[in-house]
């Protein structure tokens, strides 16, 4: 990582292959990075520490694609050896103010006054 006021490296990690994707979660405070040669997994980092906190293998070629699900629970990636694998990675966050409950409430939260929508969340 980088100190964009310094223009000075403040973190590197070796991952130990070729880095192909990141996605940083939207639930947690952690990322995905998928890899190519020499090992073809699928890292879970703690992005704060940069710790790694599971390796995901399976894919036997270079992991060329990563996507998150809507609810960003589930990632699924795209590889040289010709698979689609589903990882159910990152957990539901437990704020139950998150604004797409907000934004975009059922049909009948609609017609409801917006401090008794708020007030049904609490």
């Amino acid at each position: 990582s980088w100190n964009t006021l310094t223009n000075i490296m403040v973190n590197c990690v070796d991952t130990g292959s070729q880095v192909c994707n990141l996605l940083f979660s939207k639930n947690v405070d952690e990322l995905v990075s998928s890899h190519g040669y020499s090992q073809n997994h699928v890292f879970l980092w703690k992005y704060n520490t940069m710790r790694k906190l599971a390796t995901l293998s399976g894919h036997t070629s270079r992991v060329l694609y990563l996507a998150a699900s809507n609810d960003g629970e589930t990632i699924v990636t795209g590889a040289g050896d010709e698979t689609l694998r589903f990882w159910r990675v990152f957990p539901q966050t437990q704020n139950k103010y998150q604004s797409s409950n907000l934004l975009l409430p059922s049909t009948k939260d609609l017609r409801q006054p917006v401090k008794q929508v708020i007030s049904q969340l609490s």
